[in-house]
C-alpha cells in the first residue's frame, strides 16, 4: 500500500507543468499526492519522459466514469445536436416576436383610439404582413416601451436567479437545472401564443409573464452557462477552448439560418404564429431528450463534495448572524470580487487588464443587448421591412459572423501562432490586434447604420458589423488567462452577472434614446452606439500583454518535484 502511494506521488509530479482543473480535487496535508521524507527529488530521464507521454492522453476528470459504456458516459456531442436545434427554433422567432409585439400593440393602440372617437376607422392588422398604419412614432415608442420593460423584467430576474443556478448546478448536477432553464423558456412560448391566438382575452401585457417566468428561470444566459459547464464535466482543460468554439458556431449557425427558415415558413403558411408553434415543439424535445438520453456529467461523489463544501459555508456564515452580514449574503454583486483580486500571485497589472477586459466585454454584451430590437423596429420604420426582409437581413448578418469565426479567426490564429510552442500567459500581442480589430468593425458598422439611406447599404452595414463577432471570444479567451484554473468557473460566473446587468441597462439606454428621438433624428442610437465601440477601442491600449496570476504555492510544489523550467520561471507560472 505504501509503495503504491509513493508511485503515486512520482507520477503526479512526473506529469508535464499546468494547472490543476477546478474538477480535480486539492492537495491536502493527508493526501498521497503530497510531498513527503520519502518521495525521491531527482528522478531519470527516461522515466519524466515515459510519464509525460503517458499522461498527455489522460485526464483525471473522468475517473468516475470512464469505466461506463460510451451511451451512459457524458460527452459534449449529446448536446451539440440538440443544441443546433434550440439555436434554430431561438434564432427564428426573434424576428417574428418582434413583430407580433408590435403588430399587437398596434391593433391595441388604434382600438383605444377607436374607441374614445366612434367615427375613427382603421385598416385591419395583420399579424406579420404588412401594416403601414403602424408604422408611426406614436406606435413605435409603444413598441420600444414594451421591449424596454420587458428586457427589464427577463435582465432583473435573470440576474438574481443565474447565478444561483450556477450554484446548485456544482451541487446537483447541471440536468436538472438545464431542465429548468428550457422549461422556463416553453413556458414564454405558450403565453405567447395564447396571446397571438386569443388577444381580446389575453392581451399583450400577458407576454410579460412569459418574460418573468423565462428570468425566473434563469433565461438564456442560464442556458448557455450550463451548457459551457456541461462541456467543461467532460472535457480536458486543452480542448475547452475548441468546445467552446463549437458552442458558439452552433449557436451563431441556428441564429444565422433560424431566421431565414422562420421567414419561409411564415411566407408559405400566411402564419406567423406557426413559427412559435415549431420553436415550442423543439423545446419540448429538447427537455425529453435531456431527461431520457443525456447522461449527467456531474458524478455524484462531486456532488456530494459540492454540497458538504455548501453547508460548510454555511456552518461558517451561521456563527456571525449579526444584520451586516444578512446583507452582505444578499448582494448579487459579490461574485464581481473575482474582477479584482488580491490575493498573493497578484498584482497592479493583473487587476487593471481584469477590469478592462471585462469593461469592453460588459460594453460589448451590453450594446447587443439593446441594439438588437431597435435594428429591427427601425428597419420596419425607414424601410418599410416585413418579417422576410428582415429575416434575410438576420441570416445575411448572422452568416456573416458564423464564418468570421468559424474560418476567419482560426485561419488568423493558425498563420500567426503556428510557430509558438509551450504554454501561454495572459492577454499577448495577437488577441490585442485581433480584438482592436474587431471593435473596429463594430464602430464602422454602427456608423454606416445611421448613414444608410437604402436597404442595401442598410444590409452591408449588418454584415460589416459582424466581423466584430471575433471580438467576443478573444475576449473569454484573454479573461480566462488572467486567473487560475480553479477561478475559472467563478470568472464566467461574474461575467455571467455582468451580462444580465448588460441585458438590463443597454435596453434601457437605447430604448430611451430611440423613443426621445424617433420623430426627430431615429439615427441617434446608432451614432452612440459607434461612440461607445469607439470608447471600447481605446480601452484595449491600457491592457497590458503577457500578465498573468502566479499560483505560488503549485509552483513551489512542482519546483520541489523538477518539473518546473526556465520557461515558465520566466512567465510566471
Amino acid at each position: 500500500m505504501e509503495g503504491d502511494q509513493l508511485l503515486e506521488v512520482e507520477e503526479e509530479f512526473q506529469r508535464p507543468p499546468r494547472r490543476r482543473d477546478a474538477t480535480e480535487r486539492p492537495v491536502h496535508l493527508d493526501s498521497p499526492y503530497r510531498d513527503s521524507e520519502d518521495t525521491p527529488l531527482l528522478r531519470d530521464d527516461d522515466s519524466r519522459r515515459s510519464s509525460v507521454d503517458e499522461s498527455a492522453s489522460e485526464w483525471a476528470g473522468d475517473v468516475d466514469w470512464r469505466h461506463l459504456p460510451w451511451w451512459r458516459r457524458p460527452s459534449v456531442f449529446w448536446l451539440l445536436g440538440p443544441y443546433i436545434l434550440t439555436a434554430l427554433a431561438f434564432g427564428g422567432i426573434i424576428v417574428p416576436k418582434i413583430n407580433l409585439i408590435l403588430s399587437l400593440i398596434c391593433r391595441e393602440y388604434y382600438a383605444d383610439k377607436s374607441l374614445k372617437d366612434p367615427n375613427f376607422t382603421f385598416l385591419p392588422i395583420v399579424f406579420g404582413g404588412d401594416n403601414p398604419q403602424c408604422r408611426t412614432p406614436e406606435v413605435q415608442r409603444r413598441v420600444t416601451q414594451f421591449s424596454l420593460c420587458g428586457s427589464l423584467i427577463t435582465g432583473i430576474l435573470s440576474a438574481i436567479i443565474a447565478p444561483k443556478l450556477g450554484a446548485l448546478s456544482d451541487r446537483y448536477g447541471r440536468k436538472p437545472l438545464m431542465v429548468l432553464t428550457s422549461a422556463g423558456m416553453l413556458s414564454g412560448e405558450i403565453i405567447t401564443i395564447f396571446a397571438a391566438n386569443y388577444p381580446e382575452t389575453f392581451n399583450v401585457k400577458w407576454i410579460f409573464l412569459g418574460m418573468a417566468i423565462d428570468g425566473l428561470c434563469g433565461s438564456f444566459v442560464a442556458s448557455m452557462a450550463l451548457s459551457h459547464s456541461y462541456a467543461t464535466d467532460c472535457t480536458p482543460p486543452n480542448r475547452r477552448n475548441v468546445v467552446f468554439g463549437w458552442f458558439h458556431g452552433c449557436m451563431f449557425t441556428g441564429i444565422a439560418i433560424g431566421p431565414a427558415l422562420a421567414g419561409k415558413i411564415i411566407k408559405e403558411t400566411g402564419s406567423i404564429v406557426f413559427m412559435f408553434y415549431i420553436a415550442l415543439g423543439c423545446h419540448v424535445f429538447y427537455i425529453v431528450y435531456l431527461i431520457l438520453i443525456v447522461p449527467e456529467s456531474l458524478s455524484m461523489r462531486l456532488q456530494h463534495a459540492g454540497r458538504a463544501r455548501h453547508e460548510e459555508a454555511k456552518a461558517t456564515m451561521s456563527e456571525s448572524a449579526d444584520w451586516i452580514t444578512q446583507i452582505r449574503r444578499v448582494n448579487i454583486f459579490a461574485p464581481l470580487k473575482i474582477l479584482y483580486p488580491t490575493t498573493p500571485g497578484t498584482n497592479k497589472a493583473l487587476r487593471r487588464n481584469l477590469v478592462l477586459l471585462a469593461a469592453i466585454d460588459a460594453i460589448i454584451f451590453g450594446v447587443a443587448s439593446g441594439a438588437g430590437p431597435i435594428i429591427i423596429i427601425y428597419s420596419n420604420f425607414k424601410f418599410a421591412w416585413t418579417t422576410w426582409e428582415q429575416s434575410i437581413f438576420m441570416t445575411v448578418a448572422n452568416t456573416c459572423r458564423v464564418a468570421c469565426l468559424m474560418l476567419v479567426l482560426p485561419a488568423l490564429t493558425w498563420i500567426f501562432r503556428r510557430g509558438e510552442r509551450g504554454p501561454m500567459s495572459g492577454t499577448d500581442t495577437f488577441e490585442l490586434g485581433i480584438l482592436r480589430v474587431a471593435i473596429a468593425f463594430d464602430v464602422l458598422g454602427y456608423a454606416m447604420f445611421a448613414a444608410a439611406d437604402q436597404s442595401a447599404v442598410f444590409m452591408a452595414a449588418g454584415a460589416l458589423a459582424s466581423f466584430g463577432g471575433m471580438g467576443s471570444p478573444t475576449l473569454q479567451g484573454a479573461l480566462t488567462k488572467h486567473v487560475r484554473a480553479g477561478e475559472i468557473g467563478q470568472l464566467l460566473g461574474a461575467m455571467g452577472l455582468l451580462h444580465s446587468v448588460g441585458k438590463i441597462v443597454g435596453p434601457i439606454v437605447f430604448n430611451g434614446i430611440y423613443m426621445a428621438t424617433v420623430a426627430s433624428f431615429p439615427q441617434m442610437s446608432f451614432c452612440i452606439l459607434a461612440v461607445l465601440f469607439g470608447g471600447a477601442w481605446g480601452l484595449t491600449w491600457g491592457i497590458r500583454p503577457g500578465v498573468a496570476m502566479v499560483d505560488e504555492e503549485d509552483k513551489v510544489r512542482r519546483r520541489e518535484a523538477g518539473t518546473v523550467d526556465g520557461v515558465e520561471e520566466q512567465m510566471g507560472l
